[in-house]
Formats: structure tokens, sequence, C-alpha cells
């Protein structure tokens, strides 16, 4: 079919990719028509097995090809097929970044496994009580009209106020501001204390949303890498001796991707740092309520002079409750309230006050102890198939919604993940949570929709014609 010159330095994987596109163009392949399968192009053009593999992926992920389970792949039918004439051709890989990622994680929300999407199942989250919630505001209509307060509902502050001290973090109300979810809350901050040009650390890998937000206010990024005890503390003091960062976000319990918890001794030594070096820690805890036990935070170490603390109640409560917080000293809060009316005026009190009802709700502790119960579970569960089937876990954390994994025979996750698209499976590869995205076999699994067999059949499969590549 085709002739592959091993000899020059173009890769075999690009050749076969090229070379097919131009048979398809040349309607030497015509549309409907089957290839070979991989074992059979791959014994016949003396290559391994994984190289074809990703090569038929890349061919999927452009449109070219189609897969068809226990059939095999087929030449595309398509009326927009790249025409010959045109000279054009199209990226050999998918753009997997934060921008794609807001995107396509929506988009791709329907699909029928979501081993790599970022909440809860249905009924895993506290419907019952925010339903309750509802009928009780339904049936008190005063209120309903108008805005609410620039805080935020003010009862649910105290509420937030009273937990927080139950962690060993001194805040009045006052010093706290109701968001649209964690993520409203980290643009605020980062609005707040960031100007272009700004040097920025973040956890590398880490959270894609977060990174988009930094860079479009002018940020210069850097990574600071975790490591499975928490932080590489020894490449932040390189960073530090060479940049003057105003901030790092960070999120130090049950970080993702990795799952990752950075131990007390390591936050000492960051607060230390912050101290010595003159920077900001902004603390991403939406985790905290996952957490099988009390742990010490940035905040809780610090009482809030060189951190700024965000928490969420849209992971355990509902994703379509947007309600998160900040927490910071009196004296920046005017700030983040200025911002907060300038780009959506007050936030949702009628979102705040069902939340309310759901966190006083009598079941409201044993939701979370059987939420706990039920991710430890899954953490023990998703390990061990992960393992069996040859994966390295990045740190196993037995609580939170991620395991950190990667397998030797995948060296591209993300042209796996679109591959895994057509299959109706949503992964999350790897270097949508890199700083600086390259190709990488890492991929995200959430733990709470990585049950079903068919996820694990697809893996399977893939890992054995990567591993069949060192037999041919």
């Amino acid at each position: 079919m085709l002739t592959l010159r091993p000899d020059i330095s173009t890769p075999l994987i690009t050749q076969i990719v090229e070379g097919l596109r131009g048979l398809i163009n040349s309607q030497l392949l015509k549309p409907g028509s089957k290839l070979p399968s991989i074992r059979a192009f791959a014994a016949s053009h003396h290559v391994s097995v994984f190289t074809v593999v990703e090569a038929y992926d890349r061919l999927v992920a452009q449109g070219w090809l189609v897969s068809r389970a226990n059939a095999g792949f087929f030449v595309k039918r398509r009326d927009d097929a790249p025409s010959a004439v045109s000279g054009e051709s199209t990226a050999e890989v998918p753009k997997f970044d934060a921008s794609w990622y807001l995107k396509q994680i929506f988009e791709n929300r329907d699909l029928p496994l979501k081993p790599g999407c970022g909440w809860l199942p249905h009924d895993w989250l506290f419907g019952d009580a925010v339903r309750r919630s509802m009928r009780q505001i339904s049936s008190d209509t005063s209120d309903l009209d108008g805005y609410g307060v620039p805080l935020g509902h003010r009862e649910l502050r105290a509420i937030i106020s009273d937990a927080l001290a139950e962690q060993q973090i001194a805040a009045e109300p006052g010093q706290i501001v109701l968001t649209h979810g964690s993520s409203q809350g980290l643009d605020l901050i980062a609005r707040s204390l960031i100007k272009p040009g700004d040097t920025v650390l973040v956890d590398d890998p880490g959270y894609p949303n977060l990174l988009f937000m930094l860079k479009f206010v002018g940020a210069e990024v850097l990574g600071v890498p975790r490591s499975g005890t928490g932080y590489d503390l020894g490449a932040l003091e390189r960073i530090l001796a060479k940049r003057k960062p105003k901030a790092f976000f960070t999120q130090p319990r049950l970080q993702s991707p990795t799952g990752s918890v950075a131990s007390v001794g390591q936050l000492h030594r960051l607060l230390h740092l912050a101290e010595v070096h003159d920077f900001m820690l902004v603390e991403n805890d939406i985790y905290a309520d996952m957490d099988t036990g009390a742990r010490t935070t940035l905040a809780s170490l610090d009482q809030m002079n060189r951190v700024v603390y965000v928490g969420s109640y849209s992971k355990t409560i509902s994703p379509n409750l947007r309600v998160g917080y900040l927490l910071a000293k009196p004296e920046r809060i005017p700030q983040f309230v200025r911002l907060k009316m300038m780009s959506g005026l007050t936030s949702s009190d009628i979102a705040e006050r069902i939340v309310l009802g759901a966190v006083t709700d009598g079941r409201w502790r044993k939701h979370l102890k059987s939420l706990r119960e039920r991710l430890g579970e899954s953490h023990q569960l998703a390990s061990r198939r992960l393992m069996d089937l040859g994966f390295e876990i990045f740190h196993e954390p037995e609580a939170g919604m991620y395991l950190w994994a990667r397998h030797p025979d995948i060296l591209d996750s993300a042209v796996m993940s679109h591959s895994a698209t057509q299959e109706g499976i949503m992964l999350g590869p790897g270097q949508l949570f890199l700083v600086e995205p390259r190709p990488t076999g890492w991929l995200r699994f959430n733990v709470a929709f990585s049950s079903d067999e068919r996820l694990w059949r697809f893996l399977d499969q893939r890992i054995l014609l990567g591993q069949s590549a060192e037999h041919t």
C-alpha cells in the first residue's frame, strides 16, 4: 500500500499518516473502504504495531478515518474531505489546550462514559436536600425579587465562618465573599493581584481553567512540579533564586489532577519561602469536604496574612449551583467586592439560599460521610484495575476524585483520548493539565466514573496493541 523509508529523518508515524492521506485524496482509497488491520499493516510494512496504532489514531483524530468497534478502520465518508488540489493539510494531532478543554469538556458531557470529567455522578450529590431547600424557598416569594448583597448571603457566610473555625481558620463573615463558583473566586483574585508581566507560580500539572485565566490577564506562568508527597521544593527554590513571583496559586490538598497532598512540614516551608521572597499564596481547597480527616491548611497556619483561601460547594452539592467563596484578610475584601460587582453585580442570592438549606439540612454530615466512603471504595477499585493493566499511579490518596496514572505503552494520551471519544469515552489527557503542553502518557481518572467494564476493555485493547510492538 505504501513505501516506508526508515532510513530518512521523517518519523515512520508521519510517513504513514501523510501516505494514507495522499491515497485518500487521490481516491486510491475510496470513502468507506476498509484499511488493513493494525497487525496486518505492521507485518506487511515491517513496523511496530504501536507505530500503526498511533498513525491510525491520528488519522481518526483528523477526520480521515473512522474506527468501528470489532470491525476495524475505514476511510471516513464526508462531504468536506480535504482537496488534493488545495495543497492545504491539517495538523497532525488535535490541539489540546485550556481553551479547548473548557469547550470540549462540556460539549462531550453526554458521552456514555466519563472517566475524564471533573464532576460527580448525579446520584452521588445532595439532590434531595437541594429539592427540599428549593421547595422551602418557593413557599416564600417575598425575597425573590431584587439583587443579593455584594458580599453574598449573610447567613451562608456565617455558616461558612463556623465551618472554617472547625478547621482552625479564624474568619469573620465580613472576610468572606461568596462567588459564582470557585472559578469566579480565582478570577477575582487573579485580577486583583496580578498585572500584565507579573510572574505567577502554579502547580504543574494543574488546573487548566486557572492556567487560561492567568495567561489572559497577562501573567507569565511558571510551573512548580508536584511530587507524590506534595511539592518539589527544590525546584521551587531554584525558581525563586532567579525570579520574583507575585503569587503562587496552589492546591495543597487532594490536588487535581495528581491527588497528591502536601505535608504539614511542606506547608511550613512554603509559608517561609513566601515570607522571604514576598509573594502571596492562593490556596484552592475545593476538595476539603471530600477529605477523610482533618488536615492542616495554609490558611490555618497563616491566618490569612499571606494566604487567600478559596472553597466551593459545587463539587459536593451540585455543579449547577455555582456557589463558592473566597476568604482573605479584611483590608483585601473591598477590592474583591468591587471586581465582583463590576463583572457581574451580585452573586445569586437564590442559589446561595438553596446551598444554605442544604448545608443546614440534618443529613448534610451524613451525606459527606457517605460520599467519602464511596470515593474511598472507588479509589481502591480503580487503583487495582489500573495496576493490573500495568499503569504507574502517581499517588494514591484514597480520597478525593482523581488518580493520575500512565502506562509505558501509551506515549501520547491526547491522541488516544480523541480516539476514545469515538467509542463514547471521555478521557482526561495529561497535556491539558501541563503548564507547557506537550505529548505525555499521563491521564487523569475520575474514580467515581471508572467502574464501567467498557472503559477497562478499551484500555486493555490499547495496551495490548502497544505491548505487541516489542515482538514485531
